[in-house]
């Protein structure tokens, strides 16, 4: 059994999602997955490939709007718990860097919501990339996730008082960028590496958005505040979500890509 693997068989990701922080990004996605559908003709006709589905939170929600899902997932584990919520969703299980059983452009919408978060190096990302771009329709819109650097930064080597340890590993630049192992569950970068990702994979981007803002550095407010005034502070993060000054320091962006050629 791989880290991840063994890290996914204890880690909750749905409840994740359901906590408020994890809510903030769940709305947020979900928002700009909603306006792309509604852009498509036939909106009952779309279909939707989601590549690293966990245990479906996603794949659950756009199945229930009656649009045809495909999940993909590696650990077994979290698709043995998808499998069992929901009977409609076409499940595979697989690397979002080789989905040779799934037909070139095939999908109208591709979500790449987690496996970029595990690949540690370019050629990695690039493959995974590379792959969606192939199921994905010459007109279709793929949506990539991942985890920021200075997020990290703040939230594990400031705020948890972990900067010298994390130095004396090697496991940060002189400017400040984290450097992963392989061994490590998480990869983390900047807008300039993302950037670069697009270029080597042949993608153009619509645009990219922080999908959950201040929200993560705010865990317990957000636990206290009454339901109008989360509601309010979801409204507050979608008003800001495109903010190009504040998306680097957010702890997920989610870039919107099309293929390019």
């Amino acid at each position: 059994m791989t880290k991840l693997e063994e890290y996914y068989n204890k880690f909750h990701e749905e409840h994740r999602l359901k906590t408020r922080h994890g809510q903030v990004e769940f709305r947020t996605t979900m928002h700009y997955i909603n306006k792309t559908i509604s852009k498509i003709p036939s909106p009952t006709s779309i279909k939707i490939a989601d590549i690293g589905a966990g245990t479906g939170y996603y794949s659950i929600e756009l199945c229930h709007k009656g649009l045809d899902v495909t999940a993909v997932e590696l650990v077994k584990h979290n698709l043995e718990l998808l499998r069992s919520k929901h009977e409609n969703i076409k499940t595979w299980q697989g690397d979002a860097r080789n989905l040779h059983f799934l037909p070139d452009e095939n999908f109208d919408i591709t979500l790449l919501l987690g496996p970029l978060y595990h690949l540690h190096n370019d050629e990695d990302k690039v493959k995974a990339l590379k792959e969606a771009k192939r199921i994905t329709k010459k007109n279709g819109i793929i949506f990539a996730a991942y985890v920021m650097n200075e997020y990290s930064v703040i939230s594990y080597c400031f705020k948890e008082h972990k900067w010298a340890e994390v130095m004396n590993k090697g496991g940060l630049s002189k400017d400040f960028h984290i450097i992963s192992s392989q061994e490590e569950l998480y990869d983390y970068v900047r807008l300039e590496d993302i950037d670069r990702l697009n270029k080597k994979s042949g993608l153009e981007r619509v645009k990219i958005v922080s999908v959950d803002g201040p929200a993560d550095y705010m865990r317990r407010e957000l636990n206290e505040m009454s339901e109008e005034e989360f509601q309010a502070f979801c409204n507050f993060q979608l008003s800001i979500s495109e903010k190009k000054e504040l998306l680097g320091s957010s702890s997920h962006c989610l870039d919107i890509l099309r293929p390019t050629n």
